[in-house]
């Protein structure tokens, strides 16, 4: 056999077997006539030690070839470590060796295969099988698989079955663009890959399969960013004979669940909720961050009427109150304002108030505002003297947007968003519908499927834009893990939802034709919901990028360095799919 025991097993327990361990050669460290060889597999790293004159001039001669990441097996004795190394799960015992094979060698690796590793991200992602091989990316691996794990037993347990639906489907209008498969066997026509299992999820509640889920790969073409790939895993859920309540609940109870059996952290026993609109009030964001405060102050009352034109002019005047940081100097409230202004924030400058510890204040628009004036500033955003006020102004939509920048980073400046602390959140009561100016014409905010609250039905045909929707996201520290709604299950709304979004009769009966035939067939009310597992996990593993947690990402092209690809076809592949290229 290959090895009796891993490289992370032997104690001192142990002390006194002959054992059998292979791995990777993690550090050779020669001393002339003593030589250690720390050996690596995934499980841990154990210490092998070689004496000259005590074990053969051959192994010791083969000892003294070994380079970094040789695979070898080693015979030996487990002893006790003279020298302990307490940073090491296996430091209180080393491996004499009695014999050793060399079942591989290794050219000399492109990086360090260590914890903190000298590897660029993009050469690591070039060489990802051997990044796989550092203990942090392992980590991130095994606490993704015990998610997945735990997602399972839980939903289990609630009596889930998990159903698999296919890769191939037809392309539909969701949202982002389709990635599209041409079929060889129907020649110009296209699959397309599937940007979540929506549809089939909803066929299978019509089947009667009332609980359903799915650990499922989707597809988006969409630009690439830290929290976004071209390909990611859904946990994808649906229930029939469900109102929203129920599907809350169920949820809620395993994301508190998974943070339990998986990281040991007790999630509040209630999730707070909040509606989408006091979500934009509030923070600017449909996901917000409020592991800290910082909630918006509207400073219109109290800031226009005073000749300061940027002010008087804009449709909002918006602060914040950022504790204990009228410390800041004039470099570091230049250094903020220039970081407003990149193009990614957009802002055309920066206001400030400082509340200094006298009572008194000091901004940068003194010349249009008393004492009294800046008083009632500080009144409005609750600030007390030692605090500093940031203030943006401008359009509405945009300056809460950009707000809700400055303060998420003015929470990493203060260290306000510690990664291991965790707050849920539920957003409830989004649009229904957004219009766009391009178009002129309503997109569904969240999908085609979504159902308008029953309250606001009536709206449809007189004012679509003020329709709620029966919709909903959980939010954890500025991330939306997840997200779903109350379908549609009757066809006569269906279709109209489809009117409402520009969609001919001809062209809606195209596309989702089979599922309004469904609905035909005694469809159940039903409501689910999807979590993005790669950022849940990234969330639990305290990152902001999901790559961390993916075996072998792409970057940010789309692009996947390491076996190159996407790459071209040949000519024959082209003829065979009956596909010309236009250059």
């Amino acid at each position: 056999m290959y090895r009796s025991h891993t490289c992370g097993e032997l104690r001192s327990s142990n002390v006194g077997e002959k054992v059998t361990l292979s791995g990777w050669v993690q550090t050779v460290r020669d001393k002339g006539n003593i030589a250690w060889i720390d050996l690596r597999d995934r499980y841990g790293v154990t210490q092998m030690v070689a004496e000259q004159g005590v074990v053969s001039d051959e192994i010791f001669g083969q000892l003294r070839t070994l380079g970094r990441e040789f695979v070898v097996q080693v015979e030996g004795e487990v002893i006790e470590r003279y020298s302990k190394n307490d940073e090491m799960e296996t430091g209180d015992i080393e491996i004499n060796i009695a014999s050793l094979k060399i079942l591989n060698g290794s050219k000399v690796p492109p990086f360090t295969i260590e914890d903190e590793t000298d590897g660029g991200e993009e050469i690591r992602m070039q060489y990802r099988y051997l990044d796989l091989r550092r203990n942090p990316v392992q980590e991130k691996l095994r606490l993704r698989n015990k998610v997945s794990l735990e997602t399972r037993k839980y939903l289990d347990s609630q009596d889930f079955l998990e159903v698999e639906t296919p890769v191939l489907i037809k392309s539909t209008p969701e949202g982002a663009r389709d990635f599209v498969v041409p079929s060889r066997m129907n020649e110009g026509q296209f699959y397309a890959l599937p940007q979540s299992p929506q549809t089939f999820k909803q066929l299978l509640m019509v089947s009667g399969f009332d609980r359903y889920y799915q650990i499922v790969k989707c597809f988006r073409d969409e630009d690439l960013r830290a929290d976004r790939q071209p390909e990611f895993t859904q946990i994808d859920c649906e229930m029939a004979f469900v109102e929203q309540e129920d599907v809350l609940n169920t949820f809620e109870g395993m994301i508190k669940h998974l943070f339990k059996a998986v990281i040991d952290v007790e999630l509040d026993d209630k999730f707070p909720r909040i509606t989408y609109a006091e979500a934009m009030e509030r923070y600017g964001s449909d996901k917000p961050d409020i592991r800290f405060d910082m909630e918006f102050v509207y400073l219109n009352d109290v800031a226009q009427g005073k000749g300061f034109s940027i002010f008087d002019s804009a449709e909002v005047v918006l602060g914040i109150n950022v504790n204990d940081c009228a410390i800041y100097t004039r470099k570091q409230l230049d250094k903020l304002t220039d970081w407003v202004k990149r193009p990614q924030i957009g802002c055309k400058g920066l206001i400030y108030v400082k509340c200094n510890e006298d009572g008194s204040f000091k901004s940068s628009v003194d010349k249009f505002y008393s004492q009294e004036d800046l008083a009632e500033w500080a009144k409005l955003a609750n600030a007390k003297p030692g605090d500093l006020i940031l203030v943006l102004s401008g359009g509405l939509d945009k300056t809460r947007k950009q707000m809700n920048e400055l303060r998420l980073h003015m929470g990493d400046e203060l260290g306000l968003r510690n990664p291991k602390v965790f707050k849920p959140l539920w957003v409830m009561d989004f649009p229904l519908l957004e219009w766009d100016e391009e178009t002129e014409r309503y997109h569904a905010m969240h999908h085609p499927f979504t159902s308008p609250k029953p309250e606001d039905e009536a709206l449809i045909n007189t004012d679509p834009g003020k329709v709620r929707a029966n919709a909903y996201d959980l939010a954890m520290n500025g991330v939306e893990l997840g997200g779903g709604s109350i379908r549609i299950h009757d066809r006569d709304v269906q279709s109209r939802m489809f009117d409402l979004l520009g969609f001919s009769k001809e062209e809606a009966e195209a596309q989702f034709g089979f599922l309004m035939s469904a609905f035909e067939y005694g469809a159940p009310p039903h409501g689910g919901l999807a979590f993005g597992l790669d950022r849940l996990v990234a969330t639990m593993g305290g990152s902001e990028s999901i790559r961390d947690y993916i075996a072998f990402p792409k970057n940010n092209s789309g692009r996947d360095v390491m076996i190159d690809a996407p790459s071209p076809l040949n000519l024959q592949q082209f003829e065979e799919l009956g596909i010309k290229l236009s250059k």
